[in-house]
């Protein structure tokens, strides 16, 4: 398994800081959220861009892509019913698909529930159609800089629309474009009562281009109730060759504690599915 955590865990830190402590657990990869670098990503200079490079490669670690992309964001909503507002998107999403690729990376998670709510008065089969019409529009651009827009089911928690693979696998059909693939999250899938987060990962598997490690209580692998032996066997089954990244959103008791016992965890798991 090739493993990366995402970089917003270490709030805080400096970007080096981060690389070589991560790099030292094993990670060799890294995930970036764009609100740790600047409130835009356009406001990153391509002078900054090279020395965040330079020293994730630095400490051995690759800067895989991009999530959260528009999180702490308002102008910014893939749903929107005002094409202004969906061109406006996806030239953001342009932006950091051309970030994304200065920074060594090839991937872009779309998550951002906040800016992928069905709009009022509206249903949503056009809310569908709406985020159908903002990726087009960022399609050219993802091929241009060779990133991958990853699209990611959230639980009904966190968004009403686009809950599960299924749903999000229907959307990459009717996109049907090669720079768009299927984002996996195991807090995510945990939600679908229908199935298992193994089956989903054996039935949803030619779709699926990146996966987040975590676990339903908000807390790294290992943290909770979730067993990571099937879901690292169903990776393998699969023939899974991505980045397998750790993603938090309950930050205790520490940045060091959930990288090192996270990976440790992941790594117990994975012998079963050798």
């Amino acid at each position: 398994m090739r493993y990366a955590i995402c970089n917003e865990t270490f709030e805080g830190w400096d970007h080096e800081r981060v690389c070589r402590f991560v790099a030292s657990l094993g990670y060799t990869g890294l995930e970036i959220a764009p609100f740790t670098l600047a409130p835009r990503i356009t406001d990153v200079s391509a002078e900054r861009r090279k020395l965040l490079r330079k020293q994730a490669e630095d400490a051995g670690l690759t800067i895989l892509g991009l999530h959260w992309l528009l999180a702490k964001t308002e102008e910014f909503q893939l749903t929107s019913p005002d094409a202004a507002v969906r061109q406006r998107t996806a030239k953001y999403l342009g932006e950091l698909a051309r970030c994304c690729r200065d920074l060594g990376g090839d991937i872009l998670v779309f998550g951002s529930p906040k800016q992928r709510e069905i709009p009022p008065g509206h249903s949503y089969e056009h809310a569908r159609e709406f985020a159908v019409d903002t990726f087009h529009r960022c399609a050219e651009a993802l091929a241009e800089h060779n990133v991958t827009l990853c699209l990611e089911p959230l639980a009904p928690s966190d968004t009403p629309f686009i809950n599960t693979c299924a749903e999000a696998t229907e959307i990459l059909q009717r996109i049907d474009h090669p720079n768009f693939a299927l984002h996996q999250d195991v807090k995510a899938m945990s939600a679908e009562a229908k199935t298992t987060v193994p089956e989903l990962i054996r039935r949803y598997a030619s779709w699926t281009r990146h996966f987040h490690a975590n676990d339903p209580n908000l807390r790294g692998p290992g943290f909770g109730a979730t067993d990571f032996h099937p879901i690292f066997q169903a990776l393998k089954d699969v023939e899974y060759s991505g980045w397998v990244s750790v993603e938090v959103f309950d930050y205790s008791p520490d940045p060091e504690t959930i990288a090192r016992k996270s990976i440790e965890y992941m790594r117990r798991c994975e012998p079963l599915a050798a």
